[in-house]
């Protein structure tokens, strides 16, 4: 869908696991779209290791979720800073962690894209940004030299330090470091056999985790050591940090790569300025306690995804776009609050030790763990939407459908990225309805299985007459069970999120 005097619909700047994402839901949708990004290629480190149910429901809604469990390896309990939490199976079809290196989730969704049709420029650094009424020219510094895209709207996923940020004059407040952290996938020949994964010492902790047959992830954290952050991270800094705080290096040899991270917690203060918008790392940073930083840049792009292809294609009025920060900029501020609480848990000395006694005490009552287990899932996040439905606003669960070609999951009925309208009571009066967005929202008669569905963290709720998908997965309108739909709050809800309806 080229326009004329540009060279995409969009860019994404930025090829790690959100700028993919997004550049694929993008293209699910119609929309051209080219990714440009610094590197020549991917590097193969993998700061982040796991996925989360809701991150694995995200995937599963596209249809690509078994590569995934091909190459991860599900855990049976999950952390918050080391205590662990368990999972309910009864929340997701998905109720664990999956782990699974990010350089593997980079390189199948780079392949996901690739078979959508997306193209990736790399060697290709954005330099310039300028935006006017009809769209964003970006200039690149490329291994040809200098050069220029043109697109209607550009998108920064390129990480912390997110150049599209800064050049289009985004705030990034929050609070500094206090703590250096280190990472590498190395062997450890000397690492005793009843080795726990994590350890806390008096000068910080450490953990290593096996990955691969011989390989483990090191890593270590001291506190009240705060590194530059321009100081290349190297294997000899990670040896010695690991002697500091584990009194041996075990032997440590064969580095894959080293890297460093701290407890700096930062956020954008707008996720979009006109025709940029930003995503991932580059809207927030955190300490990547319980593993959410990945996860929730998936989950951005997935939110920003479908409205952006809806205003570009002009089916949605440009102010779709604004419900992107004001959904997803409070789910960010949460993420980093309660990584900020895990960064105050991990210190050493006797009294968070006792804190952590207290707290971990607290954890084994089933309400605390369901608090902490949805908190890092990700599970019970709920979108501002209008209505009272206890499902509306939140992500609907993958409840398995009897339509007259058989059974589906709610998912399933995702794959193509398009909004659904189930009508689980045969009410005629939606049909009617949806006649007026065809082409934009499928609607889809069937009758549930299962008489409850549960909705975390409000329990189990009875099967609903009718309800709204939006291709994220979030309901954006729903009818009790076993009453009449309001057809005007659906016409409202349509309107909101799809666009006018059809003239005529």
């Amino acid at each position: 869908m080229g326009h004329t005097g540009t060279d995409a619909d969009v860019i994404v700047a930025g090829a790690g696991p959100t700028g993919l994402m997004l550049a694929c839901e993008l293209r699910l949708a119609g929309v051209d779209v080219v990714v440009v990004e610094r590197l020549p290629a991917r590097t193969g480190e993998s700061r982040a290791g796991g996925i989360h149910s809701r991150t694995l429901e995200v995937l599963d809604q596209r249809g690509i979720l078994d590569r995934f469990l091909a190459e991860g390896e599900p855990q049976p309990v999950g952390h918050f800073s080391g205590l662990y939490l368990d999972f309910d199976e009864s929340e997701s079809r998905h109720p664990y962690p999956l782990m699974i290196l990010q350089s593997a989730v980079e390189r199948l969704l780079e392949e996901r894209a690739a078979e959508l049709g997306v193209r990736v420029r790399r060697s290709a650094a954005v330099s310039a940004v300028g935006q006017d009424a009809d769209g964003v020219t970006v200039g690149l510094e490329t291994a040809d030299g200098a050069a220029e895209l043109r697109a209607r709207y550009l998108v920064g996923c390129d990480g912390g330090r997110s150049t599209v940020r800064k050049l289009a004059g985004i705030g990034f407040p929050g609070t500094e470091a206090t703590m250096t952290a280190l990472i590498g996938d190395v062997e450890l020949p000397g690492l005793p056999e009843d080795y726990v994964w994590v350890r806390r010492t008096p000068g910080g902790d450490y953990s290593a985790i096996a990955f691969q047959p011989g390989w483990y992830r090191v890593i270590t954290s001291e506190y009240d050591r705060v590194a530059d952050r321009d100081e290349p991270a190297t294997f000899e800094l990670l040896r010695e940090s690991l002697v500091r705080v584990a009194g041996s290096d075990f032997g440590m040899r064969a580095p894959r790569w080293v890297s460093r991270f701290n407890d700096a917690a930062r956020q954008a203060d707008r996720y979009r300025s006109g025709r940029v918008l930003l995503a991932g790392d580059a809207a927030h940073i955190h300490f990547p306690a319980g593993g959410q930083g990945l996860n929730m840049g998936v989950q951005d792009a997935v939110n920003l995804g479908w409205k952006l292809a809806s205003v570009v294609r002009g089916d949605a009025p440009e102010g779709l776009l604004d419900s992107y920060h004001d959904e997803r900029h409070p789910v960010g501020e949460r993420v980093l609050h309660n990584t900020r609480a895990q960064a105050a848990l991990a210190r050493p000395g006797a009294a968070t030790d006792a804190l952590r006694e207290v707290f971990g005490s607290l954890m084994v009552f089933d309400d605390v763990n369901r608090v902490l287990r949805h908190m890092l899932t990700a599970l019970d996040v709920r979108y501002p939407v209008d209505g009272d439905h206890p499902m509306e606003g939140r992500r609907v669960f993958d409840a398995d459908l009897k339509t007259d070609e058989g059974v589906v999951g709610v998912y399933q009925l995702l794959h193509g990225g398009r909004p659904v309208l189930l009508d689980l009571c045969g009410g005629a009066g939606l049909a009617a309805v949806a006649a007026g967005w065809a082409g934009r929202v499928d609607l889809v008669a069937a009758r549930a299985e299962d008489e409850l569905w549960p909705v975390p963290p409000v329990g189990e709720v009875p099967a609903p007459a009718a309800l709204l998908v939006r291709p994220d997965g979030h309901v954006a309108w729903a009818a009790e069970a076993g009453g009449e739909p309001d057809t005007a709050a659906l016409r409202a809800a349509l309107t909101t999120w799809f666009g006018p309806a059809l003239a005529g």
